[in-house]
């Protein structure tokens, strides 16, 4: 039912030692790191690193269950709070948060750089021209703090609802109204590559209709530099379901770009009312995730994740919330309140390093040499007790490894 082999490759690998071809060798072959970009949210990584030490156990728990499954994460830059008074940021922490990911071999993303929601209350105080400049100067500060560490942004997110977004007051609103939506677009990506030309730069929405992908339409006519589409897929209210899926991915894969689901929910308790229009405005006290919606999760988080890893185009899945109660107290997380896994956990983990991965002993023949065959992505080559790292990434050319 689903095609998965435009996720394996082959490649020719030959072993040299001190009197040349290492001929007749053993070699165990292990997918050490998949090339697909596996993630979740990593705000509970931030969180152990700003932790007071009575809390730091508890976070230490839920890295070592990320890291056991987890390739990618996403790290939060909420102007509103990373920067509550102007001048004074969370630079440190978050320096700190990055570092450990990268000890864990986990790619980091920033999200978002601008965005109208959690905006810092301080620039109202500041006309429109020096909320702009004070807008790019933030974006080329995060973006050349981080650089080498943080290979992916979100640069702007939710652009759809932009300059509609009436619920309070915000200078990005005011931005978006002042210079016109594409330009404010522009913009920023403009500053965020200025600042970082090798980072992966995202547009992020929710909005999977029409209207995203006119606004994309328009913003590569007006040479934005997006690397890769962002869909939001927040499913409160209810599964999406294949069509829908395959419905949104014909939607978007029209431009050719990469496109990653950069933050998937899915509940383990009752489901969100239909009516509810705007998901911040739903409370719920006692939201809590119960056995028989815990499987329900399980199973449609593995159709979900089958679907989009079969599309060639999709290349990143974020499962939002790693731990229940992250985003509106919601039960969406991969792992209860008090941190034990739940089915979800240990079906995306199996399928991940189980179905997906490739571990297998190969025989160089006369030459040395063997065909690596498996899931692209980094591996561990074993040999006479020593190991040696090459990627499967597609390429034709041979790897050649000195043992």
């Amino acid at each position: 039912m689903y095609d998965f082999s435009h996720r394996r490759s082959q490649k020719r690998i030959i072993l040299r030692d001190a009197s040349g071809a290492a001929s007749g060798k053993d070699v165990k072959v292990r997918l050490r790191t998949h090339e697909f970009l596996f993630g979740a949210g990593a705000f509970d990584i931030l969180a152990y690193e700003n932790a007071p030490a009575e809390m730091r156990d508890k976070f230490a728990a839920r890295i070592d269950l990320w890291k056991d499954v987890f390739n990618y994460g996403t790290l939060p830059f909420y102007w509103g709070r990373y920067e509550p008074e102007e001048g004074h940021t969370g630079k440190e922490g978050m320096l700190r948060a990055a570092d450990k990911m990268i000890s864990l071999g986990a790619a980091a993303k920033g999200h978002p750089l601008c965005w109208h929601t959690v905006c810092a209350d301080w620039l109202l105080k500041y006309p429109v021209e020096e909320i702009m400049k004070k807008q790019l100067d933030r974006i080329t500060r995060e973006v050349s703090d981080f650089k080498g560490r943080l290979g992916y942004w979100d640069v702007i997110n939710e652009t759809a609802i932009m300059p509609i977004f009436d619920k309070y007051d915000n200078a990005v609103t005011r931005l978006c109204n002042h210079y016109g939506r594409i330009p404010l677009i522009k913009a920023v990506f403009d500053a965020a590559k200025a600042a970082d030309k090798d980072a992966v730069l995202l547009i992020n929405d929710f909005n999977t209709s029409e209207d995203y992908a006119h606004i994309i339409e328009e913003c590569l006519d007006a040479g934005v530099p997006i690397d890769v589409i962002g869909i939001q897929s927040h499913q409160h209210q209810g599964y999406w379901g294949k069509e829908k899926l395959e419905t949104v991915l014909a939607r978007f894969e029209r431009f050719g770009l990469p496109i990653h689901f950069t933050e998937n929910t899915l509940i383990s308790g009752e489901l969100m009312p239909p009516e509810i229009e705007d998901l911040n405005d739903y409370h719920n006290d006692n939201w809590v995730s119960t056995p028989e919606f815990e499987e329900r999760q399980k199973v449609q988080t593995e159709e979900m994740y089958r679907i989009l890893f079969s599309h060639p185009l999709v290349k990143a899945i974020t499962a939002w919330d790693f731990s229940d109660g992250m985003w509106l107290g919601a039960p969406s997380g991969l792992i209860r309140r008090d941190s034990t896994p739940k089915p979800v956990y240990h079906m995306l983990k199996e399928l991940i390093h189980g179905e997906w991965s490739t571990s297998y002993t190969a025989r160089t023949d006369e030459n040395g040499g063997f065909t690596l065959d498996g899931f692209r992505g980094t591996y561990e080559l074993t040999v006479d007790g020593k190991t040696f790292t090459v990627t499967n990434d597609g390429s034709d050319a041979e790897t050649a490894v000195q043992i």
